[in-house]
């Protein structure tokens, strides 16, 4: 189908298309057309990845523009939706507008309402349906990219109710749910009653297989010599192969530590392959990667680069994770060793993907359990970019000829799993009863149930008796458990209390509220300490704790019993096992959250700890948002606690000490900088908007950029620094000549009153 066929978008698309390099349609995106995807008709496509999905959403949404309508792009993750941003952005020359939103969950997003298209996470979406954004109502497209995540038992929920609240608030909605490895699609069709476009199709062929030997065997039978030296492990030899043909390699492996210890490996590999300019061009990307954070990860992780190779884990930092992607994506880093996040949507082609391990921990299990069908074929979908590579491979690796048979059997003839909904799940089903409640989609127990009729669940498992038991057998455990914590009131009708709807609104899972509520009427009039706040928030289900690893149970339990009069609560007997085991790692996780608002040093941290700067990112994160809830729900409660959660959680947001909370609030200044100010006689915010520029200089390190932005921020009445020269006496010692800072040590100039 020609591009100029295309009925219902606006007339400069078939134009636009072509200055991208688009005369005509794949033939999904042809059948997509014809099943009405412009028309307004909704529409499930589960066709490979690379195969044009997100064209289809495009002209869904483009159609609904034109139509005199609003469109909304669901995506799984924060980093996928700034890339859908910048590849919706050049929509914006012809007059449509694009808005993104992925943070605040207190945001109702009023501002989204003059946009055109909007991209926002599933999780953010649900929060503007709660706060009641009112332009959600003239949506008249959703496009749900990634849709079989409705299968993950974490975040899979939050996608399922919001999809069937939008469609309550809409029915005539329109929804385009794309994915490329849903082995139910029909089911999917079904409950969000749409046509269903499912084909293999790929512009370029994919060959998926095993490397045993000295060969690939694939799956349509055909071998493949590729000489393993007896020097190389097979993934090396895959990489050097690769890079004979001028292709990039993706390696999938089953932990942090072993990305890590792959890509060292492979950078050896690697920098064969690398020109002059190439290897100029990643010693400056090094560098990049090092200024990011002064920590071991950032260092390792600038090593491999600069040798052509990187790791990509959820304990890299986000900006870590962005440089990595957009390298790899120009193919001027040649092999990328990364957990299986890096297969959850991040546009990240390869000429060829290797499955390394096809088992993973399991804790649930006690072992290594193997993947699931969907995953590693997800994986496998990366592998290939039309226009670039002329074919693409996906590998599993095999250490016998029995694993091979079993390897072609299990992943590469085989067909992806069910996706199965999790809403039933107890935290699910609590988070999401009460949000249906406050927001005012049901207020009966009936109601309720009328409305989990339009979810997955209901289209999967309440046809027959004992699924309807089942369900209605949760939401009444469900009902009592919010009734007993003071979030509904259920007297003929259910409704939601004023606590409830603060819950609702907070974006707390009720459990979460109910922890920190308890936590802070245990400490009545006095007044709780920073620590006994972070050990708070971090023993609720909302907040992922640190592991103990070997040794830890005996130093976390002196330390407990040491700050024993600072919990929040009582801290649980050690006879019982599993709850003193949690209120330690809750305890882990404070200290390290204490030592970041101590302005320890983050490689210290991320050493002391054995976590990256994405942990103590993603962590302080979470604190920040709990210690928020914590702030708004004392307020609620009329609680004494409300100033000092309040210090708590801008130290920990800033990860300074209470001198410190004013300087580092000023945009550009964080966490370094607000010490260097104040060691050179700038305490606060006032100081620093009259404060001597010089000064200013001297204690920014001489960047004068820097320190006009800083001035700037702070509202100074003459920023700029051309002539100015640093005042020598306001020079601080280096930051590797002072003495160290740790909790402790920074403990007696930040005390309260709760430490008395």
């Amino acid at each position: 189908m020609d591009v100029a066929e295309v009925s219902g978008v606006p007339p400069w698309v078939a134009d636009h298309l072509r200055e991208e390099g688009i005369e005509s349609l794949y033939p999904p995106q042809a059948e997509a057309v014809e099943a009405g995807v412009t028309d307004g008709d909704s529409l499930v496509a589960s066709i490979p990845t690379a195969s044009g999905k997100t064209l289809i959403a495009q002209l869904a949404m483009l159609s609904a523009v034109e139509r005199g309508g609003k469109a909304l792009y669901i995506v799984p993750l924060r980093a996928l939706a700034s890339e859908k941003r910048e590849e919706f952005s050049a929509f914006e020359a012809h007059g449509v507008s694009i808005g993104v939103s992925t943070g605040n969950y207190e945001d109702s997003g009023e501002w989204l309402s003059e946009k055109d298209i909007i991209v926002a996470t599933s999780e953010k979406v649900d929060s503007l349906v709660r706060n009641g954004a009112p332009w959600v109502r003239d949506l008249d497209c959703v496009v749900s990219d990634e849709v079989h995540l409705v299968n993950d038992p974490n975040r899979g929920p939050t996608l399922e109710v919001t999809l069937a609240k939008l469609r309550r608030i809409n029915p005539n909605l329109q929804v385009v749910a794309l994915s490329a490895t849903v082995g139910n699609a029909e089911t999917m069709a079904e409950w969000l009653d749409a046509e269903l476009i499912d084909s293999t199709w790929r512009p370029i062929e994919l060959k998926t297989g095993v490397q045993y030997g000295q060969a690939l065997h694939f799956g349509d039978g055909s071998q493949r010599e590729l000489r393993v030296e007896s020097n190389e492990k097979p993934t090396e030899a895959i990489v050097r192969d690769t890079l004979a043909e001028e292709g990039s390699t993706l390696v999938f492996v089953n932990s942090r530590r072993n990305a890590e210890g792959a890509a060292r490996r492979l950078a050896n590999t690697s920098r064969k392959g690398l020109d002059a300019d190439e290897r100029e061009r990643l010693t400056e990307l090094a560098e990049e990667i090092r200024g990011v954070s002064d920590t071991e990860t950032s260092d390792d992780l600038a090593d491999c680069v600069e040798k052509g190779a990187a790791f990509h884990h959820a304990g890299c930092s986000s900006q870590h994770r962005s440089i990595v992607e957009d390298a790899f994506r120009a193919r001027l880093i040649k092999v990328v060793c990364a957990t299986p996040t890096l297969a959850a949507g991040v546009n990240t082609p390869s000429r060829r993907v290797v499955v390394r391990d096809w088992r993973r921990y399991s804790g649930e299990a006690g072992g290594m359990q193997p993947l699931s069908v969907l995953e590693v074929h997800q994986m496998m979908g990366r592998a290939g970019r039309p226009g670039r590579d002329p074919y693409g491979e996906a590998l599993l690796l095999a250490n016998s000829h029995d694993e091979l048979e079993e390897l072609l059997d299990r992943y590469v003839w085989a067909e992806p799993e069910p996706v199965e909904s999790k809403l039933a799940r107890e935290p699910s089903m609590r988070t999401h009863l009460l949000a249906t409640i406050a927001s005012g989609f049901a207020d009966s127990r009936g109601a309720l149930l009328e409305f989990l009729d339009q979810t997955l669940y209901a289209t999967q498992y309440r046809r027959g008796p004992e699924g309807s038991d089942n369900l209605e057998r949760i939401v009444d455990s469900t009902l009592e458990y919010l009734e007993r914590n003071g979030f509904v009131d259920r007297d003929g009708t259910i409704e939601a209390t004023n606590l409830g709807h603060t819950v609702s609104r907070l974006y707390l899972d009720p459990m979460s509220a109910a922890e920190i509520i308890d936590g802070l009427e245990a400490a009545g009039a006095q007044s709780p300490t920073s620590m006994g706040l972070y050990h708070l928030v971090s023993r609720t289900p909302d907040m992922y704790e640190l592991y103990l690893r070997s040794g830890d149970r005996e130093k976390y339990t002196m330390l407990a019993y040491e700050r024993e009069s600072e919990f929040l609560g009582d801290m649980p007997s050690e006879f019982e096992e599993g709850r003193f085991e949690d209120w330690l790692s809750a305890l882990k996780t404070a200290r390290m959250l204490e030592d970041w608002a101590s302005e320890v040093d983050e490689g210290e941290i991320a050493e002391r700890y054995g976590v990256g700067p994405g942990d103590i990112r993603g962590k302080v994160d979470t604190a920040e948002w709990l210690l928020g809830a914590a702030e708004s729900l004392a307020g609620e409660l009329g609680l004494d606690s409300v100033r000092a959660v309040a210090e708590a959680r801008k130290r920990v947001q800033h990860g300074v000490g209470e001198e410190l909370i004013d300087l580092a609030g000023v945009r550009g200044v964080g966490r370094k900088r607000a010490r260097r100010l104040h060691d050179a006689g700038i305490e606060t915010r006032s100081e620093l908007r009259e404060a001597d520029k010089a000064v200013v200089l001297a204690a920014l390190r001489g960047r004068e950029k820097t320190a006009e932005n800083v001035l700037e921020a702070a509202g100074h009445r003459d920023p700029d620094m051309d002539g100015i020269e640093p005042d020598p006496t306001a020079i601080s010692e280096p930051d590797d000549e002072r003495e160290e800072v740790t909790a402790e040590s920074a403990r007696p100039d930040q005390s309260n009153l709760g430490d008395f």
